[in-house]
């Protein structure tokens, strides 16, 4: 019993530090250049699944058709850019282990200043991931930011009741978009 319980445990925390490790350089543009406002979406690309670069995916493409110029990019590639001058800030954080994931707490607490700048928390998971996204707008809170929204989406647990034959990443996918769009007159731009 003892024998299986270490077995477990170590698995438990290799697989805890590969997820947590920080992900690859990715960076992506979407909408004109000559857009009138500008978003950074940050995250920490899942080691499993591609459940968050999808999300930010979405929620950038929507952005863009309302002219906006934004970027996606990962932690890694998030931390060689000049951050400061964005209208609004969008963190997408992973649940392990009922946290966000650690890349994206580091990048907040360490990276840029926030100080009334509009911000947009995503929570991701497979389940439950409402201790998840509590922390992660205390974090952002605590950066005195405009929390304008935050929202959470699952991979394995249905993201909407009414709709649990559909894929659940296509349903976060379209809830995203109208999220985005809900969004969009709650975001000042000084």
């Amino acid at each position: 019993m003892i024998l299986l319980i270490t077995t477990l445990l170590l698995i438990w925390i290799t697989t805890t530090i590969w997820a947590q490790a920080e992900g690859p350089e990715i960076t992506q543009q979407f909408g004109e250049q000559t857009a009138t406002k500008s978003a950074l979406i940050v995250y920490d690309a899942d080691p499993f699944f591609n459940f968050d670069q999808q999300v930010c995916t979405t929620f950038a493409k929507t952005l863009a058709e309302k002219d906006w110029l934004v970027t996606v990019a990962t932690v890694k590639a998030a931390k060689k850019m000049n951050i400061s001058s964005y209208n609004l800030y969008v963190f997408c954080a992973n649940t392990y282990n009922w946290d966000p994931d650690w890349a994206i707490d580091r990048f907040i607490i360490r990276n840029g200043d926030l100080f009334e700048k509009n911000v947009v928390a995503i929570t991701l998971g497979s389940g439950s991931t409402a201790r998840s996204q509590k922390s992660l707008e205390i974090l952002i809170k605590g950066k005195s930011a405009n929390l304008i929204d935050s929202k959470s989406f699952w991979l394995l647990k249905p993201n909407d009741e009414s709709r649990t034959k559909e894929s659940n990443v296509k349903v976060a996918n379209e809830m995203v978009e109208k999220w985005v769009l809900q969004l969009l007159p709650k975001i000042v731009i000084i």
